[in-house]
């Protein structure tokens, strides 16, 4: 009489190893990037790891890292937005214009300017959803009607390409504080974007390990048919990520504006792939499903790093563009040998 088959084991109760654990992780790439970064510009450029050039490189980083953090979130769930970098001048723009004609408080253009720019968020996951269309055609058509929406606007009501100061208005001392002051730790100045930065990487972690809007996050990047056959939400969750883009778009536009006075209607063009560029440093996959907010972090990190290393090393910063393509190849290249790595392990 045979023995009884034992039956095969669940692979996903099996115990895994420390080294696989490391290797599967998204930002392993840009990890080793940064540290390869921080090392070369200490090596070539005198004071780039003096404490106050330190808080220039992480400011820096986290006027990025703001944008970069919903940006990776959304590629994650397998989308783009190529409007990103225009609407944190629309948000801006709104906040002066509205503050200044109205004669309101400061803080009632703030307001309105979140409930503008989370609608402009609402607008493009609901194209995006309904009309099936590429999110880069949708995003891009919201990108050209904002761009000449800011210029028009602001021509039209201010007669100029810059908004009126606001700096003596009521409430603006208040919101130059929240969002464009700088802080004293140790003797060293520190922005207070960089704990916007740090606070959105938290929340964005914890959303996409801790909750169940997390995983259907990386189920609608990896596989949108299979995740709505499971019942995942699939229009509710992509509307959700554009409005984090918006957001994370409203944060910077109040640190564009309560930095001065006043706002160029010409900004912001062109940064949005600088956001993208980031969260594909920081491991997320342009296909979607994979990703993670702290790769991203790290991903602007080695922006800010990259951008100030070349002005500390006293370079022509013409030569800026070069290292960002040459990161960019880099990280793409160590993300994809990391993944066929930790795949070939299990």
């Amino acid at each position: 009489m045979s023995a009884a088959t034992e039956p095969a084991a669940d692979e996903r109760v099996l115990p895994t190893s420390s080294l696989r654990r490391l290797l599967s992780r998204p930002e392993l790439g840009s990890v080793v990037g940064a540290l390869a970064v921080l090392v070369f510009f200490a090596c070539a450029a005198d004071g780039f790891l003096r404490a106050s050039s330190l808080s220039t490189v992480l400011y820096a980083s986290s006027t990025i890292g703001i944008m970069a953090v919903p940006v990776a979130l959304l590629m994650i769930g397998g989308e783009f937005d190529l409007s990103a970098g225009v609407l944190v001048t629309s948000s801006a723009l709104v906040s002066s214009m509205f503050s200044y004609q109205m004669t309101a408080n400061a803080w009632v253009g703030v307001g309105v300017s979140l409930l503008v720019a989370l609608a402009i968020g609402a607008f493009n996951g609901f194209m995006l959803t309904r009309t099936k269309l590429p999110s880069f055609i949708v995003t891009l058509g919201t990108f050209l009607m904002l761009t000449g929406m800011n210029l028009g606007f602001t021509k039209l009501i201010d007669g100029t390409v810059s908004t009126k100061t606001i700096g003596d208005m009521e409430g603006f001392p208040s919101a130059h504080a929240v969002f464009a002051s700088t802080l004293t730790v140790g003797g060293v100045g520190v922005k207070v974007t960089i704990l916007w930065w740090l606070g959105l990487v938290a929340v964005a972690s914890w959303i996409l390990l801790r909750t169940r809007t997390g995983n259907w996050i990386f189920a609608v990047g990896g596989n949108e048919d299979a995740a709505r056959a499971v019942g995942v939400p699939v229009a509710r969750t992509k509307i959700g990520l554009y409005m984090g883009v918006a957001l994370g778009a409203w944060i910077s536009g109040q640190h564009l504006l309560f930095s001065f006075d006043a706002v160029q209607s010409g900004e912001g063009v062109g940064n949005e792939l600088i956001y993208i560029i980031a969260a594909v440093i920081g491991g997320c996959l342009i296909t979607g499903g994979y990703g993670s907010a702290v790769g991203s972090a790290v991903g602007a990190l080695l922006f800010g790093m990259t951008s100030k290393g070349i002005v500390f090393a006293e370079w022509n910063p013409d030569w800026f563009k070069f290292f960002l393509g040459a990161m960019l190849l880099l990280a793409t290249l160590l993300n994809a040998w990391v993944r066929k790595r930790a795949e070939a392990s299990k």
